[in-house]
């Protein structure tokens, strides 16, 4: 399993517009190209589980993820903003990048934590967070994620 294979060129977004941390979290499931309901629904669990920890994991990262059973398999996106947002990182810093995971509850094939793990495993490594910032396009993302072959 490789983190390429679950990110698509639609489901990333380079400049992030919102200003505060609920707008972003919409922002990002709208990348996800769902219906109303859905989106409704995953913003609420993700909204949900910030009030649990921030998933600012440091390093200017944040990877908000839940389990709904608005989507029917695992769906990611990655959105950036290049001024960064307060998100209540554990490190205190603003977040420049984001790594949205959803799942639903049940999934036949178990890739929720092995994803949340590789996306972590790959945000903390040395080059990450300055090559992200210095991308111009979906396509260099993606080229990114398999050059690391994560």
């Amino acid at each position: 399993m490789r983190l390429r294979e679950f990110f698509s060129e639609e489901a990333i977004n380079l400049d992030l517009e919102s200003g505060t941390k609920d707008d972003v979290l919409k922002e990002l499931v709208g990348l996800l190209k769902l219906d109303d309901k859905a989106e409704q629904t995953l913003v609420k669990m993700l909204k949900r589980r910030e009030t649990l920890g921030s998933t600012g994991i440091g390093q200017n990262i944040a990877i908000p993820h839940c389990r709904a059973l608005a989507v029917n398999r695992l769906r990611v996106a990655f959105g950036r903003k290049p001024q960064g947002l307060d998100f209540n990182a554990i490190d205190g810093k603003p977040v420049h990048y984001f790594f949205l995971i959803v799942a639903p509850p049940l999934e036949v094939s178990n890739q929720y934590l092995p994803v949340l793990g590789k996306i972590a495993q790959f945000a903390k490594e040395p080059d990450v967070p300055g090559t992200l910032a210095k991308l111009s396009s979906a396509q260099e993302f993606l080229k990114l994620l398999e050059d690391k072959n994560i």
